[in-house]
């Protein structure tokens, strides 16, 4: 019998353990070398700024690594990750702190994935020359977007966790901008710093929207209750 497409981005595919386990099989590796993507800016930040800036500079990898652990805190869940949060004993404390984890995967990973294509090519726009480490990005961010957005529907952050998600990115795109922490960008596009921090700022605001209304859609099962 042939699966149509619902079936495929329905919950008992998506979560499944199995399927789970594949995609931390690409998250945790792709988030480990994100880390050693930064490893330039990390030491140049570790020896010439404040030592708090760093947790603001590797933005993509954390971003990854907030979503890696909501899938892996779902997938250890009491009953497996296909079981209803309010099936699971779970302690309200935990719940909330869980529902941040996944607001900030969720957020950050749509904020950080469509970031991360439209600077790509705007560098070729204006004149940076193709390689192949690029296409391995846009791919990996673009994907980053779209389980975010997949994914959203089936964790249990409410409006609380939103908003403080959405707070952690405003603070954390006015550290970069403020104080010179943003990813390192292509040379043809170090004149054009004010509209990039300008459409940073905005694609915040959107990636919240996004996370909110990716949450509403119905996830084909019960759903877990708002934190």
């Amino acid at each position: 019998m042939r699966l149509n497409w619902r079936m495929w981005l329905s919950k008992c595919v998506l979560m499944h353990p199995g399927f789970l386990v594949l995609l931390l099989v690409f998250y945790i590796p792709g988030t480990i070398y994100g880390y050693i993507w930064y490893d330039d800016q990390l030491r140049e930040t570790w020896t010439t700024r404040p030592l708090w800036q760093l947790v603001f500079v590797p933005d993509s990898p954390t971003a990854s690594l907030w979503f890696a652990l909501a899938l892996i805190w779902r997938l250890a869940q009491p009953g497996g990750p296909l079981r209803d949060e309010s099936a699971a004993a779970v302690r309200p404390s935990v719940r909330r702190f869980r529902s941040l984890v996944e607001a900030l995967g969720v957020i950050t990973s749509i904020k950080y994935g469509v970031w991360a294509c439209v600077v790509i090519f705007a560098g070729w726009a204006q004149g940076d020359v193709p390689r192949w480490e690029h296409g391995m990005l846009i791919v990996g961010h673009a994907a980053m977007a779209v389980c975010a957005l997949l994914y959203a529907r089936f964790f249990g952050f409410g409006p609380w966790a939103i908003a403080v998600a959405g707070l952690w990115t405003l603070l954390n795109d006015t550290v970069d901008y403020g104080l010179g922490t943003y990813p390192y960008l292509p040379a043809e596009l170090e004149d054009d710093l004010v509209p990039i921090a300008a459409f940073t700022f905005a694609l915040t605001g959107l990636s919240v929207l996004s996370a909110i209304l990716a949450r509403r859609l119905p996830a084909a099962s019960a759903r877990a209750p708002s934190a």
